[in-house]
């Protein structure tokens, strides 16, 4: 996923890239999308695309936009790998400072990040023990943060993952 036609120069050395390390990998299916195309076809058939790659800044565009589509930023686990020995795991929407201190923070995202890295370490059963939790809480809509329709602070919502895991 690129921007080739407006970022030439840079564009062409991020395509070719990646056309010359879909050599390795016949039998993954490799196309190439511009931003703005991308962004329209995800919010239309999300379902189509397993992986994207593309640069960071695209990357920040994109993991907005599909936050959006499943619930917004407090829901999405962030993953940066760059190989077995470097690996940075966040929530993608930040610190959120506006509301700091407060309890409204929705957690789901840093826990989902969470399972993420428990997963790169091979620690899966942690992994899947959490995800579980997680969702029981998730499915009770009075345990949920006012961003998702309920009225539990970041304090009440944590609680109850963690009973969840018993």
């Amino acid at each position: 996923m690129h921007k080739a036609n407006i970022i030439k120069w840079i564009g062409k050395i991020f395509l070719d890239a990646g056309v010359e390390v879909a050599k390795d990998y016949p039998q993954i299916e490799v196309n190439d999308r511009i931003i703005d195309n991308m962004c329209m076809q995800l919010v239309i058939r999300p379902e189509d695309y397993d992986m994207i790659v593309t640069t960071n800044l695209f990357g920040d565009i994109l993991s907005d936009l599909c936050a959006g589509l499943v619930g917004g930023l407090g829901m999405v686990a962030g993953a940066n790998i760059g190989g077995d020995e470097v690996a940075i795991f966040e929530a993608v929407h930040g610190s959120a400072p506006d509301i700091a201190g407060q309890g409204k923070a929705n957690p789901t995202a840093i826990i989902r990040s969470s399972i993420l890295m428990l997963k790169h370490l091979k620690l899966n059963s942690f992994a899947e023990a959490i995800d579980l939790s997680l969702k029981k809480t998730l499915a009770d809509p009075q345990l949920c943060t006012a961003d998702l329709g309920g009225s539990s602070s970041t304090r009440q919502f944590t609680k109850s993952v963690i009973s969840n895991l018993n």
